[in-house]
C-alpha cells in the first residue's frame, strides 16, 4: 500500500465564469471549483502549468491542499476535465474534506510483480478489479492499493479481496470474496468469464452543485 503524499496548489477565488473563462485560459490559468465539506461551490482559478504538473502524478485518491489566498483546504480531485485535441486540462473539480471525519472512496489497484504462471505455463493474468472501496480518514488514505501477482503459480490461482494486506487505519468495503486478478489459461475463454472492467474516476462522496461553464 502506497500512502497518500500531500501538494499544494496556490489559488485564488474567480468572479469569472461562463463563455469569459476561455480567456482565462488563454492566459494560461486553469478553472476549478471546490465544493464539499460545509462550503458552498466556490469558484477558483490556479496557474495551469504549476496544477497540471501537481496533477500528473495524483490519483483519485491523493489528499492535496489548496492555499486559497491564505486559507488552507483539504481536498481531494473529483472531476478532471480535458481538452483531448490539444491535451491540457480546462477545469478541475475539487471536494473539500475534514482531516477529523472518515469517508468512503474508491482506491486503485497497481499489479507488481511476475506470475510463475505465466512463465511457466504461458497462462494470463486477467485483471477482475481495477479499484476498491474503502473507509478511512483522509491522512490513511493510500494512493494506490498494490497487489503482488508472484503468488499466482498456477491455472485457477486467484487473489481475493480478502487477501489484501493493507493498514489496520484502513477497512475495504469491497466484497472480500471477489477476485482481483485470476490465472487462466485461455485468454478467450476468460475474456468469456470476467467482463472487461471499465476505468473510471473514483466515486464521488459528496457532490456539490456543479458550476456551469462553457468552454471556449
Amino acid at each position: 500500500m502506497k500512502l497518500m503524499k500531500k501538494e499544494v496548489i496556490k489559488a485564488s477565488h474567480r468572479s469569472v465564469i461562463g463563455k469569459q473563462v476561455g480567456a482565462l485560459r488563454r492566459q494560461g490559468k486553469l478553472p476549478g471549483v471546490i465544493y464539499g465539506h460545509h462550503m458552498q461551490p466556490t469558484p477558483i482559478l490556479m496557474d495551469l502549468k504549476e496544477a497540471t504538473h501537481i496533477l500528473s502524478t495524483n490519483t483519485g485518491s491523493s489528499l492535496l491542499n489548496i492555499e486559497l489566498e491564505g486559507k488552507n483546504l483539504s481536498v481531494l480531485v473529483r472531476e478532471k476535465q480535458r481538452d483531448f485535441i490539444r491535451n491540457i486540462l480546462t477545469h478541475i473539480d475539487f471536494q473539500a474534506i475534514s482531516l477529523a471525519e472518515k469517508l468512503r472512496t474508491k482506491v486503485s489497484v497497481e499489479l507488481t510483480g511476475l506470475s510463475p504462471a505465466v512463465k511457466e505455463f504461458n497462462c494470463y493474468v486477467i485483471t477482475n478489479m481495477n479499484e476498491l472501496e474503502v473507509e478511512c480518514l483522509p491522512q490513511d488514505l493510500p494512493e494506490r492499493i498494490i497487489i503482488d501477482i508472484s503468488v499466482l503459480e498456477k491455472i485457477g490461482d486467484v487473489v481475493l479481496v480478502s487477501s489484501v494486506v493493507i493498514s489496520d487505519k484502513v477497512t475495504i468495503l469491497s466484497n472480500p470474496e471477489e477476485a482481483i486478478v485470476v490465472v487462466t489459461a485461455n485468454k478467450e475463454e476468460a475474456e468469456e468469464v470476467v467482463e472487461e472492467p471499465v476505468v473510471e474516476e473514483p466515486e464521488v462522496i459528496e457532490r456539490g452543485r456543479k458550476e456551469e461553464e462553457e468552454a471556449a
